[in-house]
């Protein structure tokens, strides 16, 4: 069985590329030769249907993800199923089952089923659960079986699987020599570091790479190489231990293209807002042009309540310098697990920095959007407003115009749009 790198390869246009280009300004065929460069991926298990498929990476649109999914302290399908409504209805274009409470099989499957977009898991929060479940101390997990437990997710029709390679004896000796506040801020990223430390041995996911390959090539899962030790705080960014997994996250994505799987690289985190572009244009140096995938990047600590905001500001600023797949953050981050109106404002404000940077990149299309906008409101038009609005809902429920529906309550008799429009007009 061929993956989409493959066909690409070939010079084969698939129908999912063709699907994928639909939405972009760009052409099916040359959508094939970014595929080919590794410069964008079509995350599509080969066994998962859905009806919104998309393209990541170079010259296409910015793309945002909604991380769903419970957790020990709260396992509630009910609540996961209006979460994943929310997120579909502010147009999300990714979610990730990230849970780790209740029965983990049959909420994978809901979301498989459920999902109108890709879908992506991380398959160590698995094995992991299931072991603390059985009172299993996590050192005593089995490379073997972690493997088997990555290739049944994958069977079941995950589409994109996080898995942290680059956390290795290598680069977790760099956290010896560089002071970190917070060592290691990545749930999987500690716990093979734990893993590790305890059974003085090496990751499994990277002695065992060439398996994890085969598996993703045999159901066409991308795989989205984790950054386990993302900065947790502005004062650890870009620091031996990130930039030491980022030189191998590059080398195991030259891998993974030389083998047919599709591949992206995950970046951070907290990072100054000074230092921001600097590294997306490192990552992209490193990694040779792959797809990046941010989680924010939060260029301040202090906002906890707000960080959708602040995320929305640092997502703004790393999809202008290149980066192609935003991860939201809600404002319950750092606090607890997000409700239906956090997954809502957190995909909402992940779209807005999506927005902005299509912009900054000179995406043909993405200005027209705003030209739109514009023109509504130089001609008052409300409705038009409430159409061409980001959240044409939240628009309706605020809009307050008077009675002659010439101004809004904000400036009334003043308004400055028909009072500058009657002094050009004479």
């Amino acid at each position: 069985m061929k993956t989409q790198l493959d066909y690409a390869k070939a010079g084969i246009v698939s129908e999912e590329m063709k699907q994928a280009a639909g939405p972009e300004a760009i052409s099916p065929e040359d959508l094939c030769g970014l595929i080919a460069a590794g410069h964008a991926v079509i995350p599509k298990n080969r066994n998962h249907s859905f009806p919104t498929v998309l393209a990541i990476g170079k010259s296409l649109k910015t793309k945002v993800n909604a991380n769903l999914g419970t957790s020990g302290e709260c396992s509630d399908m009910v609540l996961e199923a209006a979460k994943l409504d929310a997120a579909l209805n502010a147009k999300t274009d990714s979610v990730m089952d990230l849970s780790t409470g209740g029965d983990l099989p049959a909420l994978r499957r809901f979301f498989l089923e459920k999902s109108t977009v890709m879908v992506g898991a991380v398959p160590i929060y698995t094995l992991a659960t299931e072991m603390v479940k059985n009172n299993q101390p996590l050192e005593k997990m089995d490379g073997d079986v972690l493997l088997k437990s990555v290739e049944k997710q994958c069977r079941e029709g995950v589409d994109y699987i996080t898995v942290h390679c680059g956390v290795t004896l290598a680069s977790a000796k760099k956290l010896e020599t560089y002071e970190r506040m917070m060592p290691c801020v990545s749930r999987g990223g500690s716990i093979h570091m734990y893993w590790m430390r305890k059974n003085r041995k090496e990751n499994p996911l990277y002695e065992y790479y060439d398996d994890l390959l085969d598996i993703a090539h045999r159901y066409d899962v991308t795989l989205s190489l984790g950054d386990g030790f993302r900065p947790g705080t502005i004062l650890d960014a870009t620091d031996g231990a990130q930039l030491e997994e980022l030189m191998i996250l590059g080398e195991l994505a030259r891998r993974a293209r030389g083998r047919g799987v599709q591949v992206m690289i995950e970046g951070p985190g907290h990072v100054p807002l000074q230092d921001i572009q600097s590294h997306i244009q490192l990552q992209k140096r490193l990694c040779d042009g792959s797809p990046f995938y941010v989680l924010g990047p939060l260029p301040t600590d202090v906002a906890a309540g707000y960080d959708h905001i602040t995320a929305a500001i640092g997502g703004a600023i790393a999809g202008a310098a290149g980066a192609d797949f935003l991860c939201y953050v809600t404002p319950a981050e750092h606090l607890g697990l997000p409700n239906v109106d956090d997954v809502y404002q957190g995909v909402m404000a992940a779209r807005i920095a999506a927005h902005v940077a299509d912009i900054a990149k000179g995406l043909p299309g993405a200005v027209d959007w705003d030209r739109r906008m514009s023109r509504c409101r130089q001609d008052l038009d409300w409705e038009g407003m409430v159409r061409e609005a980001l959240d044409p809902g939240l628009v309706k429920s605020r809009l307050q115009v008077t009675r002659e529906r010439d101004a809004c309550s904000m400036c009334g008799k003043l308004c400055a749009v028909r009072i500058s429009r009657e002094a050009i007009s004479g």
